[in-house]
């Protein structure tokens, strides 16, 4: 477990989702075995690029599943990138860390 990655609760997903830079977001659940094939690889991520201009936090969408609603997710593992307060990108489904990079860091 990587301290780069937030856990995130209806307050401080709120919070940190309007907040000036990037915020990277993984949607997952305990339930869900390709989450938690997609951990690693998160933290992973997490670990090379993170920083206070971007942020990455996750979501345990059986603990807080107006998240998942309000932000329209349909399947996990789900990664939603927002910038200044706007999504600027998603994926849905499992992938390998280069392309995750690739997907955050995209400009």
């Amino acid at each position: 477990m990587t301290d780069q990655v937030i856990k995130l609760n209806t307050e401080s997903f709120e919070e940190l989702y309007q907040k000036e830079g990037k915020l990277v977001v993984r949607l997952w659940a305990e339930w869900c075995g390709p989450c938690k094939m997609m951990s690693p690889i998160y933290n992973q991520v997490a670990d090379n690029i993170a920083d206070e201009k971007l942020i990455m936090g996750e979501v345990d969408i059986d603990a807080f599943p107006a998240i998942a609603t309000k932000l329209g997710v349909r399947g996990i593992p789900t990664v939603v990138i927002f910038e200044n307060g706007k999504e600027v990108n998603r994926s849905v489904g499992l992938m390998p860390a280069p392309e995750l990079q690739k997907l955050i860091l995209k400009e």
